[in-house]
């Protein structure tokens, strides 16, 4: 398993709709790319940024935040802590 160092969380995305709420169907080209994702590892925090996530939480991120990394066959984003907008609750 991946273990973030320092103020970084692992994410895996969660996947785009694939339907609009006004019912229309998305083709592969017009869905963006989701910033909403579960967190799966958390690091230790820092003194200057403690973790107020954990694991299971649904977060909110940032558009263009974190890399994006392939482990055993899965993708994964390693992101700081301070690119995390929001926890959906």
């Amino acid at each position: 398993m991946i273990r973030p160092l320092g103020a970084r969380v692992l994410l895996k995305k969660v996947e785009a709709e694939e339907k609009t709420v006004g019912g229309l169907i998305l083709t592969s080209q017009s869905k963006s790319e989701p910033q909403f994702a579960e967190v799966v590892a958390v690091g230790p925090g820092t003194e200057e940024e403690p973790m107020n996530v954990k694991v299971g939480d649904k977060v909110l991120f940032a558009k263009f935040g974190g890399t994006d990394v392939k482990y055993e066959g899965k993708e994964y984003t390693v992101m700081p802590l301070a690119d995390i907008l929001a926890v959906i609750e």
